[in-house]
């Protein structure tokens, strides 16, 4: 072979493999910055979840809690939980045998003080007394 071509066909490779090199390198790099963002992001991401999570616990918390704090105004025999659309009803004389009134109780803490949508629906509702009482007996033949 002549030498020229040689030369030619070794700087050709040489060029190829330089050029290979560099896609190589920038396509890893290019990978190696995304994850870091993606790491970077993912913990920043992973932190707002953590706090938010607490938030809600705290707040479920609170709620079950609400009836044996000390100035909670009903006796926390005669609440019971619900959880939705309301947190608790009272059955307020319930512990002499002698129910006196119903109340629905539902629970607010930390920074969420407003009713959603349904809980004031809820209220007008109950307000308005658009409240009934109604039995249902369970037929004979499903107990037997």
């Amino acid at each position: 072979m002549e030498p020229l071509l040689v030369l030619i066909l070794s700087a050709f490779v040489i060029i190829l493999f330089l050029a290979i090199g560099y896609k190589l390198g920038y396509v890893m790099g290019r990978r190696i910055e995304d994850q870091e963002w993606r790491l970077t992001k993912l913990e920043s991401i992973v932190k707002d979840r953590v706090k938010q999570s607490r938030s809600v616990i705290g707040g479920q918390f609170s709620e079950q809690l609400a009836p044996y704090l000390p100035d909670f105004p009903y006796s926390p025999s005669e609440v019971r939980f619900l959880g939705k659309p309301i947190d608790f009803l009272v059955f307020k004389g319930l512990d002499d045998k002698e129910i006196e009134e119903v109340v629905f109780v539902e629970i607010k803490s930390g920074r969420t003080k407003q009713l959603s949508t349904v809980e004031r629906r809820l209220r007008d509702v109950i307000n308005a007394k658009k409240v009934k009482w109604e039995k249902y007996e369970v037929p004979d033949d499903l107990t037997k």
